[in-house]
């Protein structure tokens, strides 16, 4: 009996391992953008690892599905386990501290495939460390599928393969889109909020600093004045109580001077935009090819655009350095890093449809009817 629960326990973690390892691999700037989330100063306060991020994500999903298929074919035993043990006991810590402290709504667990809550993430983390526990003290039931050699060759393509996969999906784009940007999904629909959809509730709360630290208090207790009377009024704000329907795009804006050009370009038969979320982080090599991709478009009708989070004379100075006669536009980074994962990257739109997503690697590729 013990022998078919360590079975089922070998097959369920290592299976989940890799599933979950190949989606956040087949997507590692997004990955590495949910550890420069925790990293920021507001949650684990690690911020001298951001600069690594993308390294670290990169190690940490491809060790992910070689430790699975380590599992699953039975190599290594000790020291899988010991590691399965100790990658766990990591992502135990981070959603539940994700979860408890209200710092990061989705861990990244599965990447944009499926959107987990912080306490999901953490129900999920623990019934995994029970798992992994199980075969931990049962190490003894797993034994090796086939010989050594064929052992080592396994680990070896997985490993050889991670890497090819991951430098591909790098140097163009994920090979499998899940997001609200994906190519075939029209922007103006996926704002829309259906009618009868539930709306978020909101509470009104007070900040005020007591003893020099930051506390909530709620309207209801102000009103009563319940506030003590050496506290610090310090800001407002309305909290959510209920979360009501967010539509799947919902910070989308093409901002400049104060005015949004949203409906107006997205009405447009044919457009093409041009996104470089932080000119300071883009690559030169993409840059160099825009212009031409510009005057292309143009000469067959487009409209074109570029989208940026930076500020107008950073836009001014990149203009000028790479002869650039498109305007840049404002759009709030986080969502341009989700639109395109480059930087620059290249989107085609028909009447607010995206009909197509490039990399810079691939402007070639990009057809302008």
């Amino acid at each position: 009996m013990r022998n078919i629960i360590t079975q089922i326990a070998r097959v369920l973690v290592g299976i989940l391992f890799i599933i979950s390892g190949l989606i956040k691999l087949n997507d590692p700037l997004g990955f590495s953008y949910k550890l420069e989330e925790y990293f920021n100063a507001n949650v684990l306060n690690m911020e001298f690892l951001i600069p690594m991020a993308l390294i670290i994500a990169c190690f940490v999903v491809i060790f992910e599905i070689v430790l699975g298929v380590m599992l699953l074919i039975g190599f290594k035993t000790k020291f899988t386990l010991w590691s399965l043990l100790g990658m766990i006991v990591f992502f135990t810590f981070l959603t539940f501290y994700s979860w408890y402290f209200d710092k990061v709504k989705d861990c990244g667990c599965f990447g944009d495939a499926l959107k987990l809550t912080p306490f999901e993430s953490f129900i999920k983390d623990l019934i995994l460390t029970a798992l992994i526990l199980i075969l931990f003290f049962n190490q003894k039931y797993i034994k090796p599928l086939y010989g050594k050699s064929a052992l080592n060759l396994t680990v070896f393509a997985a490993y050889s393969l991670c890497l090819l996969m991951a430098y591909y999906v790098l140097q163009h784009l994920p090979i499998i889109d899940f997001r609200a940007y994906k190519v075939g999904n029209n922007i103006q629909k996926g704002m829309e909020i259906p009618e009868g959809a539930p709306k978020s509730e909101y509470e009104m709360v007070f900040i005020y600093k007591i003893n020099g630290v930051d506390t909530e208090i709620s309207y209801a207790d102000v009103m009563s004045n319940k506030v003590p009377e050496n506290a610090e009024f310090v800001d407002r704000k309305d909290k959510v109580i209920v979360e009501g329907y967010i539509p799947p795009i919902h910070d989308f804006s093409i901002e400049k001077d104060g005015a949004n050009y949203v409906e107006t370009i997205l009405e447009e038969p044919k457009v093409v935009l041009l996104i470089t979320y932080d000119l300071n982080k883009s690559k030169e090599k993409g840059m160099k090819k825009l212009e031409e991709l510009n005057q292309k478009a143009k000469a067959k009708g487009y409209e074109v655009i570029g989208l940026t989070a930076s500020d107008a004379n950073l836009r001014d100075a990149f203009q000028k350095q790479f002869n650039l006669t498109f305007d840049y536009y404002f759009c709030d980074p986080t969502t341009l890093k989700t639109i395109v994962r480059a930087n620059p990257g290249i989107v085609v739109l028909e009447k607010g449809t995206i009909v197509q997503k490039v990399h810079f690697n691939d402007i070639d590729k990009v057809i302008l009817k």
